[in-house]
This record gives C-alpha cells, structure tokens and sequence, in this order.
C-alpha cells in the first residue's frame, strides 16, 4: 500500500510540474470540501424536489348520512342483504379514471377518490334502501343477519369521458338473487352520459355525483316495482 501511495505521488507530482511549465495552475480541494460541495449539491436537489410536489385532492359521493326509516305501513316482508359491487381493477382503487371516445383510458395522478367507487355506490343503495323503510330488513351480506334476497351489482363504467364536451359516464347492472332457491329474479341495467359543467376535475366530480344518485334512485324504483308485481309470501308466524 505504501510503495501505491508512493507512485500515485510521484505521478501527481510530475504531472503538476508539467502543467505548471504550460502555465497551468493547479488548484487543489481538500476531502472535506469536496463532501461538503456534494452534501449542500444533494440538499438543493432534494428541497427543489420536495417544493414541486403536488398536493392530493381527494373527493366523494354523496352518501346519505343516518337517516331514520321512513315509516311504511306495509313494507315488504322480506331481509334484504346487500352485496358488494364488483368492478375491474380500476374502479377497485381510488383513481379518477378518464377516456377519449376512443378505447385508450387513463388515471389522474393528483385527483383521488376518498374510497374505491365500487365501495361507495354499495354504501349508498343500503343507506337509501335502509332510509326507505320499504322492506322488513336492509342488511349488509358480511353481518350474521340472515337474509331471503341477496342484491349486488357489477360497474362498468365510472369515468370522464372528453369529447366535444365533458360526460361523466356510469353504467352499472344490479341483480337480486332468491337466496333459498339460488335463482335471479330481478335485473336492473342502467348507462348514462351526465354533462359535466365544466373541463375540470371538481365539475366532472360532481357530474358522476348526479349520475350515480340518478341511477340508484332508478334501480330503487324498478326493484319497488318487482315486488309490488311479485309479492312474496309473509313470513311464518
């Protein structure tokens, strides 16, 4: 080590006297110097970095808060448990999904959903259905109630669409199964394009907000109207 250190040196050395006879001068920097050029380089890079970052924003639908039943003199006397909606993957995260009318989609990267839209559209048809106090029971599928129909739905749709102007696009199927017999009874599909008042993201928001409460409130009715023509047997006393 000492006999490297000695020619790495002698090297130094040499090189130093030739460029000096040039009219090179050599300005040597000590080790310590050099780190701490490098450590305030790596904290400018760093603060510059921490100053562009975008803050998330977050947004929701609007979920009836706890309402009481409405008093029915006659309600349905039937469970209902209510399913989770299924989804592809994009709307089983929190992502705001947009799309051209061509067949590309894409995500925003600062504009989030507070939940995944499969999750809040459930939680709205149970509290609407809940608040409604047409049927006996509004239940959850994962509570230890037992339940006489099962209704759950997929989503399809849930997106910006651009265009010659802004849509917010929902399209959903919901299904009401017999639990005891294992059969589907009821279907319900709903598409929509609600005009946005606006190209940016709060007003597509709010547009989606329109289109879903339309939609649940379409559902509520066809499902109202199956059992008014399909009315079930009461229950055994």
């Amino acid at each position: 080590m000492n006999r490297e250190n000695h020619e790495f040196m002698t090297r130094r050395t040499e090189m130093s006297a030739q460029l000096a006879r040039h009219g090179v001068k050599c300005r040597v920097i000590p080790m310590f110097a050099k780190i701490t050029i490098c450590m305030l380089m790596l904290a400018a890079g760093l603060a510059a970095g921490c100053g562009a970052a975008r803050p998330s924003k977050y947004y929701q639908l609007t979920v009836p808060g706890d309402m009481v039943p409405g008093a029915s003199a006659n309600p349905v006397p039937v469970i209902l448990l209510i399913g989770r909606m299924t989804g592809s993957a994009l709307y089983r995260e929190d992502q705001i999904v947009y799309s051209s009318t061509g067949q590309s989609m894409g995500t925003y990267e600062y504009h989030r959903w507070a939940e995944p839209p499969t999750e809040m559209i459930t939680e709205i048809m149970l509290r609407q259905l809940r608040a409604s106090g047409h049927y006996r029971g509004v239940y959850t599928l994962r509570s230890d109630i037992h339940g006489d129909y099962l209704l759950h739905g997929r989503l399809y749709d849930f997106k910006e669409v651009s265009g010659s102007s802004e849509v917010a696009r929902v399209t959903m199927e919901m299904e009401l199964r017999n639990i005891k017999t294992g059969t589907t009874v009821w279907t319900h599909f709903y598409a929509h394009d609600e005009p946005a008042s606006g190209k940016d993201v709060s007003a597509v928001v709010a547009a989606l907000d329109k289109n879903v409460q339309q939609g649940i409130a379409e559902c509520r009715a066809s499902l109202d109207q199956y059992f008014e023509t399909h009315p079930p047997a009461p229950p055994a006393p």
